[in-house]
């Protein structure tokens, strides 16, 4: 597979070339803000790109097949993420994580949540029955509490961010949240599964994504760069996970908000 650049476009390779290690080339970035640097490694992240459609290009048989794909982009990463997944399931939010070092700020990884929409309306029509005038919390609870299948692709923000970095980082959270949300050492020891078989020698780029999908049963199966490594089945593993994005304290508020807008608009 070939990629290609236009003006204020990404083109972005799926994730079997991610596996390739091929990389998202990006046109132009946005306006220089403050350049913060990562005082633990010297990562400078004050520039993330921004762009608008995403194009794909297949060369085979001598012949060029292009194909565009449906894209949101996350206003503040920059990054984008397809609208649909191949397994039916469609973008309800996009949002990024942030962290703070020395002070200041910068962002960690760019998200995306997916759910299947025939399914969330059906759980959504049993659980609050008619549409609310917005988002309340017994909306989210609802999804939270559910066993509904649901995909959160993340994909880093900074194509200098190593995969041991990232592992520290989803760990750290995620066990921080189990320690504040529902405790117990056998629940954080789980925690420390979710990306614990992941190989820190993988490269990650800047087109590297990063699967936590919701599996039936309250299992949790992680995939970087489609390689599985780990499947954790815990009910009170998963709600913790999802309410660090759809709880009281979420990462991104923004995202949050989207989410429950969208699920309003399934009434």
């Amino acid at each position: 597979m070939a990629t290609t650049v236009e003006p204020k476009s990404f083109v972005v390779s799926q994730t079997q070339t991610a596996i390739e290690g091929e990389m998202v080339k990006t046109a132009g970035y946005g306006e220089k803000g403050k350049e913060n640097v990562n005082c633990e490694t010297g990562i400078e992240v004050g520039d993330q790109p921004n762009g608008e459609k995403v194009e794909e290009k297949n060369e085979a048989n001598g012949g060029v097949e292009k194909k565009e794909v449906a894209v949101e982009v996350e206003p503040k990463s920059g990054i984008s993420f397809p609208v649909n997944l191949e397994d039916g399931k469609q973008l309800y939010c996009v949002g990024v994580r942030k962290r703070n070092f020395c002070g200041m700020t910068f962002m960690v990884y760019g998200f995306a949540i997916y759910a299947d929409n025939e399914k969330l309306k059906g759980l959504l029509r049993s659980k609050i029955g008619k549409a609310e005038s917005k988002p309340s919390e017994e909306l989210y609870q609802a999804v939270i509490d559910s066993d509904l299948e649901m995909t959160l692709n993340l994909i880093p923000a900074h194509p200098l961010l190593t995969m041991p970095f990232m592992k520290k980082e989803f760990t750290e959270s995620l066990t921080t949240a189990v320690k504040k949300l529902v405790g117990g050492r056998e629940n954080e020891e789980l925690a420390l599964k979710v990306m614990g078989g992941a190989s820190d020698d993988i490269k990650l780029t800047t087109a590297s994504v990063i699967e936590v999908a919701k599996l039936p049963g309250y299992a949790l199966q992680t995939k970087v760069m489609s390689e599985m490594v780990s499947k954790v089945e815990s009910e009170a593993l998963w709600r913790t996970y999802i309410s660090m994005y759809l709880g009281a304290d979420p990462v991104d508020k923004d995202a949050k908000e989207k989410f429950g807008m969208s699920m309003l608009s399934l009434f």
